[in-house]
């Protein structure tokens, strides 16, 4: 029973993000591993309950994960799969971890407030130790009043609110003193919080490129010759002030000729063009970098990504078995600074792929004045999964949080402009090569969590901590 209901809290967590979009579930989702946690006096079969929980969902969630090891990786089915099976096996440790102090929490007058704060502070530390994806706040995406906490303590104040209310769940089933769910009283402030952005248009025009390049093209400089008239084609708007080229699968290093042809398309266009490229280290290394070159076809500053995609962009130590993904000769070097970039009087941050599921470091863009947030993708790598989804849904909340427009620029699919409260205001089709202008508008103040950053969720680790001691 205790194992069928750690599972269970699995399957709710998986039906809570894309494909499912089951988001009305994300207050339930963890009330049965709490459950089994409190049937159950062993830590060590806790500490199996949680694993086995973590498991399920890591395997479900990111089941797309054996499909590019597979067929981008070239690592074939079976080794793709032990691949991907070693992922999920590490990355339920988590849930191991969080099931195994909740059984301890679970039994004291506390429980309401010391185990939400455990699970967000467990939460923050997914990035430190490798990979992170879908928090459990990003299932409150689309709720108005639950986003109203996102400017002021990020996603994890929603991912508290999911826990706390999937805690008192299990109290209520388990017939704990009425008392100890007082704590549920904190949640009458969420509708005191400021309430989201009203919809409103943009003003300020950009030409975003969607070119549909295959990530399994062999680029031979015939088909890359192809691809650049082509862009330049797409590129062309007369008017328009800012052109926008998503994340590159193919290997567009920064030569001479290179620099000229962009420097062309700005000087023609008379715009300013954001576009990705592979820059190097004084020692040669590769860097996964996006530019911004004026009208005068002049690079005006670089940002290198500073969180590489695990398998992607570079190889975890434990798997030195994997092929990565991209056709870079070696592994890709992270950057370190974070860039703001000048644009006619208004200032750009742009970060790239991966880095739209670390909160805090987006929030420095905007920390440093950046106006507006563009993030640079190539999700070809993808196929058609729901990664798609999951990673414009992580875009979304940077957007609100920080109360930026956002433009989710991607080879493919999807792309699409998202509003400072993180709604979608357009959206292009997927897996088709075309060009569109969409709208948005500059922003200069700062939001709490933007000055601020992951206090409360460092902040609920220290709690949670506390409340074990």
């Amino acid at each position: 029973m205790n194992l069928a209901l750690s599972l269970a809290s699995a399957v709710l967590l998986i039906l809570v993000f894309p494909r499912f979009d089951l988001t009305w579930l994300a207050p339930f989702a963890l009330a049965p591993l709490l459950i089994a946690c409190a049937r159950e006096a062993s830590w060590k079969l806790r500490w199996f309950y949680g694993w086995a929980s973590g498991f399920v969902f890591w395997f479900g969630v990111c089941f797309w994960i054996q499909f590019v090891l597979q067929v981008h990786g070239g690592l074939g089915v079976p080794l793709s799969w032990v691949s991907f099976l070693l992922f999920a096996i590490l990355k339920g440790l988590h849930m191991a971890l969080f099931a195994t102090v909740a059984g301890w929490l679970i039994r004291k007058p506390s429980a309401l407030a010391a185990i939400p704060a455990w699970w967000t502070g467990l939460e923050r530390t997914h990035g430190d130790f490798g990979f992170a994806w879908l928090d459990l706040g990003n299932a409150g995406i689309g709720m108005p009043v639950a986003m109203r906490l996102a400017p002021w303590v990020g996603v994890y104040g929603l991912s508290f609110v999911f826990a706390m209310l999937g805690c008192a769940v299990a109290l209520v089933v388990l017939r704990r003193p009425r008392m100890q769910m007082a704590w549920l009283a904190a949640l009458l402030i969420l509708p005191l919080f400021p309430a989201l952005p009203r919809p409103t248009p943009g003003n300020e025009p950009v030409r975003v490129v969607q070119p549909n390049v295959d990530t399994e093209a062999d680029f031979t400089q015939a088909s890359m010759d192809e691809l650049s008239d082509q862009m330049e084609a797409l590129s062309r708007a007369p008017g328009i002030p800012l052109i926008v080229w998503p994340e590159w699968p193919a290997p567009f290093d920064m030569t001479p000729s290179y620099r000229a042809y962009i420097a062309n398309i700005a000087r023609t266009s008379e715009a300013w063009v954001m576009f990705n490229g592979v820059a190097r280290t004084p020692r040669g290394e590769p860097l996964n970098s996006a530019f911004l070159v004026n009208p005068h076809g002049v690079i005006v500053n670089r940002y290198d990504q500073i969180n590489l995609v695990p398998f992607g962009e570079y190889v975890p130590p434990p798997f030195g078995w994997v092929n990565r993904i991209t056709k870079e000769t070696s592994d890709f070097v992270p950057g370190n600074r974070v860039v703001v970039f000048p644009d006619g009087g208004h200032k750009l941050g742009i970060f790239i792929c991966y880095e739209a599921a670390f909160p805090e470091l987006v929030r420095q863009f905007a920390g440093d004045g950046a106006e507006a947030l563009f993030n640079l993708s190539n999700d070809g790598y993808f196929g058609h999964s729901e990664a798609r989804e999951q990673h414009l849904n992580l875009a979304r909340m940077r957007a609100a949080e920080n109360r930026r427009w956002l433009l989710f620029a991607t080879n493919d699919g999807i792309t699409a402009m998202v509003d400072p409260a993180g709604r979608v205001t357009a959206r292009l089709p997927p897996y088709r090569q075309l060009a569109a202008d969409m709208q948005y508008q500059y922003a200069s103040g700062t939001t709490f969590y933007t000055r601020h950053g992951d206090w409360f969720a460092w902040g609920c680790l220290i709690a949670g901590l506390g409340a074990l001691l």
